[in-house]
């Protein structure tokens, strides 16, 4: 492997001293970019997802075009159940669609035990790929949805406002989803695994939904499997975040969880959390990604504001709060990335 030219990321993982703070963006290889969208027009989306050489294309792109300090292969975390048999279709201005979710044991039985080397070759061939292509420039991040996450829409067999079918099955059924959701989280310590195997230098858990829980059920449906995933994972020092969308009131016990990075959404206040639990996990984000349909000027102060929230030493990586809205100018993007990294040297 190439020595990486660029390692500010990993460092600030470990909260190692750094010169300044580094900066990428969730779901940076996407619409938002021209780029991306030539790509686009020529594949739908699984089909990037499934096509190593255009997977590490789109990956590579906001490397080049904004200049972030790390990658994060351009993928999807419905993978997983696809893997497990279930049939996914993305559609236009729908999104993510199961035509066949699970509601009952017998679908559940139904889903296959999955081998990642095999039945997600693909994904692990695209993080090779991309590795290579990248030439050490900047670490590359392999991702995962979490086990809840992955199962609310597996269960609910597309997003969801009220998140009723989910919810039904964890107070009607508990039995069946705890067994899934023991399934999943195999199934994502495995690809995890690979994908670090396959070059990845990071992995990111996400737990979109994470939030729609009440605390205590958070605790039992979702936390205790995140933890089970991070427990498995063979790495030697490869970082792993969690990003718990909504998730305030557990940041304590997610501090404890395995994670080195714990991500946090715009709703939190950086100061606070690094104050409870910085001495103990890297932080991540945390922009609301909305700023960037403002001036120039006023991204530059959100950014101070950010920066100055978190304060001196190292244990930042600066993030949007959640990803990267598609009709965003590639050029405040590049104006974010470059304030990061001009007005974060005081603070190192």
């Amino acid at each position: 492997m190439p020595h990486l030219k660029n390692d500010l990321f990993l460092r600030a993982c470990k909260k190692e001293k750094i010169e300044r703070t580094p900066v990428w963006i969730m779901r940076q290889a996407g619409r938002y970019l021209p780029e991306y969208r030539a790509v686009r027009e020529k594949a739908d989306f699984l089909t990037m997802c499934k096509t190593p050489e255009l997977a590490a294309e789109v990956t590579i792109q906001p490397i080049d075009i904004i200049g972030t300090d790390a990658a994060i292969i351009f993928s999807d975390i419905l993978v997983i159940p696809e893997a497990m048999g279930m049939h996914l279709d993305m559609i236009e201005g729908k999104g993510p669609v199961f035509e066949k979710p699970i509601r009952s044991k017998e679908d559940a039985d139904e889903l296959k035990v999955i081998d990642p080397v095999k039945d997600l070759k693909y994904v692990l061939d695209a993080v090779s790929l991309t590795k290579k292509e990248l030439n050490g420039r900047v670490p590359l991040i392999g991702f995962s949805g979490s086990p809840w996450t992955l199962l609310t829409y597996m269960v609910e067999g597309k997003g969801s406002k009220s998140f009723s079918v989910i919810k039904k099955m964890i107070y009607a059924n508990p039995k069946l989803a705890h067994s899934l959701l023991d399934k999943i989280a195999d199934a994502v310590s495995e690809y995890l695994s690979a994908k670090i195997e396959a070059g990845a230098d990071a992995v990111q858990i996400f737990d979109t939904w994470g939030g729609i829980l009440s605390q205590s059920d958070f605790h039992e449906f979702s936390l205790p499997y995140i933890e089970k995933i991070i427990a498995n994972i063979k790495r030697k020092d490869e970082p792993v975040i969690v990003f718990a969308k909504g998730v305030h009131y557990r940041l304590g016990k997610l501090s404890k969880c395995g994670a080195d990075v714990i991500g946090l959404d715009w709703t939190m206040d950086l100061n606070k959390v690094r104050t409870r639990i910085g001495d103990r996990v890297a932080l991540q984000g945390n922009l609301d990604p909305t700023v960037l349909y403002a001036s120039k000027e006023k991204i530059k102060d959100e950014v101070e504001k950010v920066l100055a929230a978190y304060g001196k030493g190292s244990g930042h990586i600066f993030n949007l709060g959640h990803g990267i809205l598609p009709d965003i100018k590639p050029e405040n993007a590049k104006a974010l990335v470059d304030y990061v990294k001009e007005l974060s040297k005081k603070y190192h």
